[in-house]
């Protein structure tokens, strides 16, 4: 059969994606509890669902198949047993408190209709959600009760990123091991669907790198540049060590023979190697300007398929646009800076994800609005713009790419 999943480069024109509207799981956020669910501010959820419903119908109009985290995964849940395997795996990442209390929540989830349960996970279970059966020990009732924090299980306010649980490499993905525990979960809807949903169950997908790995990797730093070649960045939330899985899974068993392991600054602002680099044409890539160092030069590591070893060869290379000439076999590439290199607006728009576009053919790209230097550069070298609006979306910093999981595209 021919597989759900193709992705070999990441400007074939877009035939499938995966998207999550954002829901309740936005009006969990605190200003108390920010930091650790990896928020800067509060996004208002109406607004929010508007900018992201305008996002899917601009997707559908040129032509794509947009499908939803809730539907797949609900749907992937049909069967009794793999509902409950699926609260209780959810439960245990994210249990708070005693086994009683854990129990609770079970039955909890359990009652509900499949879709309801999965919105409820989504959201989170507050303490006052569920009242803790009678014979709960007093002792361990009054240590829950005496903490302060309101959740059971915690908001999942990062899923409308879908980009980062898992990434389509070819005719598998990666299922990835989140780096902070906020979103650690996020990734089991991915794990269900693709095991259950009748969509992909009985394609057997070649799971690149699984999310029960120890070393952490995220969707956002990986990037199919062309049949051959994939970059990944090394960043603050995936590892060298994931990166060496990954290739030399690659490696064995599909036919791209090169990964390039991208260095960029491990920062909040840079969070991912998306944020500051991406392909949008056959030869053409945005770039912030402030990962390369005062030379010119950024780290690149080029892990190459070595015949008769398990292990890929590694050499070091500093210069991007040579990297890139001989990856594509060209004599030229055009890098546009995020800002058009001017200091402040690259720092600004980078900030907004100037350079987190989502290209859905070679050379049309969408970006958020309000990145109007950035968009005008891109328009004058020929790029068709799409542009969205991100006032509120773009509170959990991540632009379109982000909030995008292409499962199919066709050849370039």
């Amino acid at each position: 059969m021919e597989s759900p999943l193709h992705i070999t480069s990441e400007i074939g024109v877009l035939k499938t994606v995966l998207l999550h509207r954002p829901g309740k799981e936005l009006e969990n956020l605190t200003p108390a509890y920010l930091k650790n669910l990896l928020f800067d501010d509060i996004p208002y959820l109406k607004q929010a669902q508007a900018e992201h419903d305008a996002f899917a119908d601009i997707l559908r109009s040129r032509g794509v198949e947009v499908l939803y985290l809730d539907k797949m995964a609900a749907e992937a849940l049909s069967d009794e047993e793999v509902r409950k395997q699926f609260i209780n795996e959810m439960v245990e990442s994210s249990k708070r408190g005693g086994q009683r209390t854990t129990d609770a929540i079970v039955q909890y989830l359990s009652s509900m209709p499949t879709m309801d349960m999965i919105h409820t996970v989504m959201a989170g279970v507050r303490k006052s959600d569920i009242s803790l059966p009678e014979d709960h020990e007093p002792q361990l009732h009054a240590i829950v009760e005496k903490n302060s924090y309101p959740f059971y299980l915690d908001p999942m306010p990062n899923l409308y990123f879908t980009r980062d649980p898992g990434a389509t490499i070819g005719n598998g993905l990666t299922i990835n091991r989140m780096h902070w525990p906020a979103r650690r979960r996020e990734s089991l809807f991915l794990q269900y669907i693709i095991a259950h949903h009748p969509r992909f169950k009985d394609a057997d997908i070649p799971v690149w790198y699984d999310r029960n790995n120890s070393f952490s990797l995220e969707g956002g730093d990986e990037l199919v540049i062309n049949k051959d070649t994939v970059a990944i960045g090394i960043s603050e939330r995936s590892t060298p060590e994931a990166i060496e899985k990954v290739a030399e899974k690659l490696f064995a068993e599909s036919s791209f023979t090169r990964v390039i392991g991208i260095e960029i600054p491990k920062s909040h602002a840079f969070m991912h190697l998306d944020t500051v680099f991406t392909m949008i044409d056959r030869t053409t890539f945005t770039i912030h300007p402030e990962i390369k160092d005062a030379g010119g030069k950024l780290n690149m590591y080029i892990l190459e398929r070595q015949e008769g070893s398990p292990h890929p060869s590694i050499t070091k290379e500093t210069d991007v646009e040579h990297v890139l000439r001989i990856v594509l076999g060209v004599d030229h590439v055009d890098l546009i800076e995020c800002g058009g290199g001017d200091e402040i607006a690259a720092a600004r728009e980078q900030w907004n994800d100037g350079s987190n576009t989502l290209a859905i053919a070679p050379g049309v790209v969408v970006t958020y609005d309000r990145n109007y230097v950035t968009n005008q550069k891109l328009r004058d070298a020929g790029i068709e713009v799409i542009e969205v609006s991100g006032s509120e979306l773009g509170r959990g910093r991540g632009g379109p790419r982000c909030m995008s999981m292409p499962l199919n595209r066709e050849d370039v």
